[in-house]
């Protein structure tokens, strides 16, 4: 992978990591159409580890909320929310691995998620739950879990937070935020993982803790430093962009996108 591809890669993962629309369904459609072997365990890992970017431009754009060290119950609810990633996201780890390079798996769950963001606003028409603050403990830790559906890629991690917010009467604007929030925690602690616990291509010739493939050489090295400076400047600008258009126009208009990329990447695909 040369600096271009990765960058174009790390704009696909800042432009659509707080979409609903599935940033690793994205990449791997991205990583294909540049020539690259999806099945690349460097490639796979940088797909991961460049989500670092993008959770450092939630800190930003909400610094004062990050960085309100009174508010304990803020940081709490974050904690209890994570455990569910962080317990089923290491006992699932291989299975999530083999489907990361399956774009046709991938593609028919972005259909799937598609139809049913179509229906999410009729759904979901009285919320009871318009600040943060209102969020209980328990509702923190189930939007938690519905967190863990986006474990299968394709999902999309801020789909399946969201519309588990809204289920539970947060507000599209709540919802939306507080998966914002979520993803801090959930992402740092992936990124972690991937890069320095993680053994990718186990028991393959390629086999490789992430820090050894992103030092192996400086090209990897600067790719890798690269690609979260982009990630982070894209999803920036992404954040305020989404916020302001599910406030004007809800999920229907996601749903329909997911609907049409799915389609178009199986027959690309099949």
């Amino acid at each position: 992978m040369n600096t271009i591809q990765a960058i174009v890669i790390a704009i696909i993962e800042g432009l659509t990591e707080f979409l609903p629309i599935s940033s690793t369904a994205h990449m791997g459609f991205t990583a294909h159409l540049l020539g690259l072997n999806n099945n690349d365990e460097y490639l796979k890992m940088y797909q991961v580890s460049i989500q670092f970017g993008a959770i450092l431009a939630v800190v930003v754009a909400y610094w004062s909320k990050f960085f309100q060290f009174k508010n304990i119950k803020f940081y709490s609810k974050l904690i209890i929310a994570v455990i569910p990633a962080l317990v089923l996201g290491k006992l699932f780890d291989d299975k999530i691995e083999m489907v990361l390079g399956n774009q046709i798996a991938i593609s028919v769950v972005l259909v799937l998620g598609g139809i049913v963001l179509l229906f999410v606003d009729n759904w979901f028409k009285q919320p009871k739950i318009t600040d943060e603050e209102q969020i209980s403990y328990k509702k923190s830790l189930t939007i938690g879990f519905f967190q863990c559906l986006a474990m299968m890629p394709g999902t999309s991690r801020s789909a399946a937070s969201i519309i588990g917010g809204m289920a539970l009467g947060l507000s599209r604007k709540v919802a939306a935020e507080f998966s914002f929030f979520l993803a801090v925690p959930t992402m740092l602690a992936v990124t972690l993982y991937s890069v320095f616990i993680k053994t990718w291509g186990e028991g393959t010739v390629q086999q490789a803790k992430g820090y050894t493939m992103i030092t192996a050489n400086s090209n990897n090295f600067t790719n890798f430093i690269i690609g979260n400076i982009v990630a982070f400047i894209v999803a920036l600008l992404a954040i305020k962009f989404f916020i302001a258009l599910l406030n004007k126009f809800g999920f229907k208009m996601w749903g329909w996108y997911r609907i049409i990329i799915g389609i178009v990447l199986l027959f690309f695909f099949i």
